[in-house]
Protein backbone atom coordinates (compact mmCIF):
# COMPACT_ATOMS: atom_id res chain seq x y z
CA UNK A 1 0.00 0.00 0.00
CA UNK A 2 3.15 2.35 0.72
CA UNK A 3 3.80 2.66 -2.63
CA UNK A 4 0.27 2.84 -3.78
CA UNK A 5 -0.16 5.72 -1.57
CA UNK A 6 2.55 7.75 -3.47
CA UNK A 7 1.12 7.21 -6.63
CA UNK A 8 -2.33 8.83 -5.75
CA UNK A 9 -0.34 11.49 -4.41
CA UNK A 10 1.54 12.18 -7.60
CA UNK A 11 -1.41 11.51 -9.43
CA UNK A 12 -2.72 15.04 -7.57
CA UNK A 13 0.44 16.66 -8.14
CA UNK A 14 2.95 16.91 -10.69
CA UNK A 15 4.07 20.03 -8.92
CA UNK A 16 6.67 17.75 -7.33
CA UNK A 17 7.94 14.68 -8.74
CA UNK A 18 9.09 11.46 -6.87
CA UNK A 19 11.67 9.55 -8.25
CA UNK A 20 13.49 6.16 -7.05
CA UNK A 21 16.08 4.58 -8.84
CA UNK A 22 19.27 2.67 -7.49
CA UNK A 23 18.46 3.66 -4.04
CA UNK A 24 17.92 6.82 -4.31
CA UNK A 25 14.81 8.87 -3.88
CA UNK A 26 14.70 12.49 -5.69
CA UNK A 27 12.13 15.05 -4.93
CA UNK A 28 11.73 17.47 -7.25
CA UNK A 29 10.01 20.81 -6.83
CA UNK A 30 8.07 21.28 -10.25
CA UNK A 31 6.09 24.30 -9.88
CA UNK A 32 9.01 26.89 -11.44
CA UNK A 33 5.92 28.78 -13.22
CA UNK A 34 5.01 29.95 -9.44
CA UNK A 35 8.41 29.65 -8.20
CA UNK A 36 8.69 26.30 -6.42
CA UNK A 37 6.13 27.42 -3.91
CA UNK A 38 5.04 25.20 -2.05
CA UNK A 39 1.12 24.19 -1.39
CA UNK A 40 -0.70 21.60 0.70
CA UNK A 41 -0.66 19.51 -1.82
CA UNK A 42 2.89 18.82 -2.40
CA UNK A 43 3.78 18.91 1.32
CA UNK A 44 1.26 16.30 2.00
CA UNK A 45 3.06 13.97 -1.45
CA UNK A 46 6.50 14.90 0.14
CA UNK A 47 5.46 13.71 4.10
CA UNK A 48 4.42 10.33 2.73
CA UNK A 49 7.35 9.62 0.56
CA UNK A 50 9.95 10.35 3.19
CA UNK A 51 7.40 7.98 5.65
CA UNK A 52 7.36 5.11 2.94
CA UNK A 53 11.27 5.75 2.39
CA UNK A 54 12.42 6.10 5.86
CA UNK A 55 11.11 2.12 6.43
CA UNK A 56 11.58 0.76 2.63
CA UNK A 57 15.48 -0.90 2.93
CA UNK A 58 15.19 -0.49 -1.13
CA UNK A 59 15.23 3.32 -0.72
CA UNK A 60 18.49 4.06 0.69
CA UNK A 61 19.47 7.84 0.13
CA UNK A 62 16.50 10.89 -0.12
CA UNK A 63 17.61 14.06 -2.03
CA UNK A 64 15.80 17.35 -2.44
CA UNK A 65 16.48 19.62 -5.88
CA UNK A 66 14.58 22.39 -7.37
CA UNK A 67 15.69 23.92 -10.85
CA UNK A 68 18.43 25.66 -11.74
CA UNK A 69 17.42 28.63 -11.91
CA UNK A 70 14.92 28.44 -8.46
CA UNK A 71 15.03 26.16 -5.34
CA UNK A 72 12.01 27.36 -3.29
CA UNK A 73 9.83 30.45 -3.03
CA UNK A 74 8.52 29.10 0.00
CA UNK A 75 4.66 28.73 1.11
CA UNK A 76 2.59 29.45 -1.48
CA UNK A 77 1.12 32.21 0.27
CA UNK A 78 -2.56 31.73 -0.99
CA UNK A 79 -3.14 28.40 -0.97
CA UNK A 80 -1.55 28.90 2.92
CA UNK A 81 -4.19 31.22 3.96
CA UNK A 82 -6.68 29.21 2.25
CA UNK A 83 -5.67 26.04 4.24
CA UNK A 84 -3.99 27.11 7.17
CA UNK A 85 -2.03 24.31 9.01
CA UNK A 86 -4.19 23.04 11.82
CA UNK A 87 -2.71 20.70 14.06
CA UNK A 88 0.34 18.71 14.11
CA UNK A 89 -1.49 15.98 11.78
CA UNK A 90 -1.86 18.98 9.15
CA UNK A 91 0.27 18.32 5.84
CA UNK A 92 2.96 21.14 7.11
CA UNK A 93 3.70 19.44 9.99
CA UNK A 94 3.82 15.92 8.66
CA UNK A 95 6.54 17.13 6.40
CA UNK A 96 8.63 19.17 9.12
CA UNK A 97 8.23 15.92 11.59
CA UNK A 98 8.93 13.27 8.50
CA UNK A 99 12.81 15.71 7.40
CA UNK A 100 13.65 16.10 11.33
CA UNK A 101 13.15 12.07 12.21
CA UNK A 102 14.13 11.01 8.38
CA UNK A 103 16.93 8.05 9.86
CA UNK A 104 18.64 8.10 6.27
CA UNK A 105 20.91 10.52 4.71
CA UNK A 106 19.13 13.35 3.29
CA UNK A 107 20.21 15.55 0.98
CA UNK A 108 19.90 18.81 -1.12
CA UNK A 109 21.05 20.59 -4.45
CA UNK A 110 19.80 24.14 -3.94
CA UNK A 111 19.97 26.63 -6.58
CA UNK A 112 18.55 30.59 -7.10
CA UNK A 113 16.54 31.62 -4.11
CA UNK A 114 15.76 29.22 -1.26
CA UNK A 115 13.07 31.10 1.30
CA UNK A 116 11.75 30.26 4.12
CA UNK A 117 10.99 26.45 4.45
CA UNK A 118 13.32 26.25 1.01
CA UNK A 119 16.14 27.29 3.30
CA UNK A 120 15.04 26.05 6.74
CA UNK A 121 14.59 22.82 5.52
CA UNK A 122 18.16 22.22 4.83
CA UNK A 123 19.29 22.67 8.53
CA UNK A 124 18.13 19.08 8.68
CA UNK A 125 19.84 17.14 5.94
CA UNK A 126 23.11 15.91 6.12
CA UNK A 127 24.52 16.96 2.71
CA UNK A 128 23.79 20.76 1.05
CA UNK A 129 24.99 21.44 -2.47
CA UNK A 130 24.34 24.74 -3.50
CA UNK A 131 24.61 26.60 -7.39
CA UNK A 132 26.89 30.02 -6.64
CA UNK A 133 23.08 31.72 -7.70
CA UNK A 134 21.34 30.19 -4.26
CA UNK A 135 20.04 32.73 -2.17
CA UNK A 136 18.99 31.79 1.60
CA UNK A 137 16.38 33.85 3.38
CA UNK A 138 14.46 33.30 6.23
CA UNK A 139 11.76 36.25 6.01
CA UNK A 140 9.14 35.04 9.09
CA UNK A 141 9.40 38.74 10.50
CA UNK A 142 8.95 40.43 7.91
CA UNK A 143 5.31 38.04 7.17
CA UNK A 144 4.54 39.29 10.92
CA UNK A 145 5.21 35.21 11.81
CA UNK A 146 7.92 33.37 13.51
CA UNK A 147 10.61 30.75 12.95
CA UNK A 148 9.40 27.54 11.36
CA UNK A 149 11.41 24.34 11.04
CA UNK A 150 12.92 24.25 14.57
CA UNK A 151 15.23 27.21 12.76
CA UNK A 152 14.87 29.06 16.16
CA UNK A 153 17.02 26.34 17.76
CA UNK A 154 18.97 25.09 14.27
CA UNK A 155 20.38 28.51 12.84
CA UNK A 156 21.86 29.99 15.98
CA UNK A 157 23.46 26.71 16.53
CA UNK A 158 24.89 26.73 13.23
CA UNK A 159 25.81 30.68 12.53
CA UNK A 160 26.04 31.69 15.49
CA UNK A 161 23.70 34.13 17.37
CA UNK A 162 24.69 36.71 15.89
CA UNK A 163 24.35 35.70 12.37
CA UNK A 164 21.41 34.07 13.16
CA UNK A 165 19.57 36.96 14.57
CA UNK A 166 20.56 38.85 11.19
CA UNK A 167 19.07 36.07 9.25
CA UNK A 168 15.92 35.94 11.30
CA UNK A 169 15.42 39.65 12.65
CA UNK A 170 16.51 41.05 9.55
CA UNK A 171 15.11 38.02 7.79
CA UNK A 172 17.57 39.41 4.66
CA UNK A 173 19.30 36.81 2.25
CA UNK A 174 22.86 35.54 2.19
CA UNK A 175 24.36 33.69 -0.86
CA UNK A 176 25.83 30.41 -1.49
CA UNK A 177 29.52 31.32 -0.29
CA UNK A 178 28.42 32.79 3.04
CA UNK A 179 26.46 29.72 3.79
CA UNK A 180 29.79 27.73 2.61
CA UNK A 181 31.50 29.83 5.39
CA UNK A 182 28.89 28.73 7.81
CA UNK A 183 28.75 24.89 7.08
CA UNK A 184 25.14 25.28 5.63
CA UNK A 185 26.42 23.79 2.62
CA UNK A 186 29.02 21.19 1.48
CA UNK A 187 30.16 22.62 -1.77
CA UNK A 188 29.17 25.66 -4.40
CA UNK A 189 29.29 24.81 -7.81
CA UNK A 190 28.00 25.88 -11.21
CA UNK A 191 24.28 25.78 -11.22
CA UNK A 192 23.99 23.01 -13.91
CA UNK A 193 26.12 21.26 -12.08
CA UNK A 194 24.29 21.19 -8.63
CA UNK A 195 21.81 18.71 -9.20
CA UNK A 196 24.24 16.60 -10.74
CA UNK A 197 26.99 16.19 -7.88
CA UNK A 198 24.09 15.89 -5.67
CA UNK A 199 22.58 12.58 -7.39
CA UNK A 200 26.51 11.46 -7.06
CA UNK A 201 26.78 12.24 -4.04
CA UNK A 202 23.99 9.77 -3.22
CA UNK A 203 24.53 7.17 -5.13
CA UNK A 204 27.89 6.99 -3.39
CA UNK A 205 26.35 7.07 0.14
CA UNK A 206 23.56 4.30 -1.61
CA UNK A 207 26.67 1.67 -2.34
CA UNK A 208 27.65 1.87 1.60
CA UNK A 209 25.86 -0.40 4.16
CA UNK A 210 22.71 0.88 4.97
CA UNK A 211 22.75 0.01 8.76
CA UNK A 212 26.21 1.84 9.20
CA UNK A 213 24.74 5.32 7.55
CA UNK A 214 22.00 4.92 9.78
CA UNK A 215 23.67 3.85 13.14
CA UNK A 216 26.78 6.51 12.18
CA UNK A 217 23.74 9.39 11.54
CA UNK A 218 21.90 8.31 14.84
CA UNK A 219 24.95 9.05 17.51
CA UNK A 220 25.65 12.22 15.35
CA UNK A 221 21.98 13.55 16.21
CA UNK A 222 22.57 11.68 19.63
CA UNK A 223 19.78 13.30 22.21
CA UNK A 224 19.07 16.24 20.03
CA UNK A 225 16.46 15.06 17.57
CA UNK A 226 13.39 14.96 20.67
CA UNK A 227 14.67 18.43 21.51
CA UNK A 228 13.89 19.44 17.76
CA UNK A 229 10.22 17.88 17.50
CA UNK A 230 9.51 19.89 20.65
CA UNK A 231 10.90 23.30 19.69
CA UNK A 232 8.92 22.69 15.96
CA UNK A 233 5.85 22.06 18.13
CA UNK A 234 6.69 25.01 20.08
CA UNK A 235 7.09 27.55 17.26
CA UNK A 236 3.87 25.85 15.41
CA UNK A 237 2.01 26.89 18.59
CA UNK A 238 3.40 30.76 17.84
CA UNK A 239 3.54 30.34 14.33
CA UNK A 240 -0.54 29.31 14.06
CA UNK A 241 -1.35 32.22 16.68
CA UNK A 242 0.45 34.71 14.71
CA UNK A 243 -1.56 33.78 11.56
CA UNK A 244 -4.15 35.21 12.85
CA UNK A 245 -2.95 38.52 14.55
CA UNK A 246 -2.75 42.04 13.18
CA UNK A 247 0.93 42.02 11.69
CA UNK A 248 0.20 39.23 10.30
CA UNK A 249 -2.66 40.35 8.41
CA UNK A 250 -1.39 43.35 7.08
CA UNK A 251 1.73 41.82 5.80
CA UNK A 252 -0.11 38.75 3.55
CA UNK A 253 -2.49 41.65 2.51
CA UNK A 254 0.56 43.89 1.16
CA UNK A 255 1.76 40.52 -0.27
CA UNK A 256 -1.72 40.05 -2.27
CA UNK A 257 -2.29 43.88 -3.59
CA UNK A 258 2.03 43.91 -4.37
CA UNK A 259 2.50 47.14 -1.92
CA UNK A 260 4.83 47.48 1.07
CA UNK A 261 3.06 46.71 4.43
CA UNK A 262 2.78 49.47 7.08
CA UNK A 263 3.76 48.10 11.00
CA UNK A 264 3.81 50.91 12.50
CA UNK A 265 1.07 50.75 14.24
CA UNK A 266 1.35 47.19 15.42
Amino acid sequence: MGHLAVHIELAMTNDVLIHTEAGVMTLTLNRVDKKNSISVAMYSAMADALAQAATDASTRVAVFQGHETIFSAGNDIGDFLNKPPAGMDSPVFRFLHAIASFPKPLLAAVCGPAVGIGTTLLFHCDLVYAGDNAAFSMPFVNLGLCPEAASSLLVPQMLGYHRAAEALLLGEPFMAEAALEVGLVNRVLPPLEANNYAQQQARKLAAKPLSSLIETKSLMKKNQTTQVLQVMAEEGASFGRMLTEPAAKEAFTAFMERRKPDFSQL
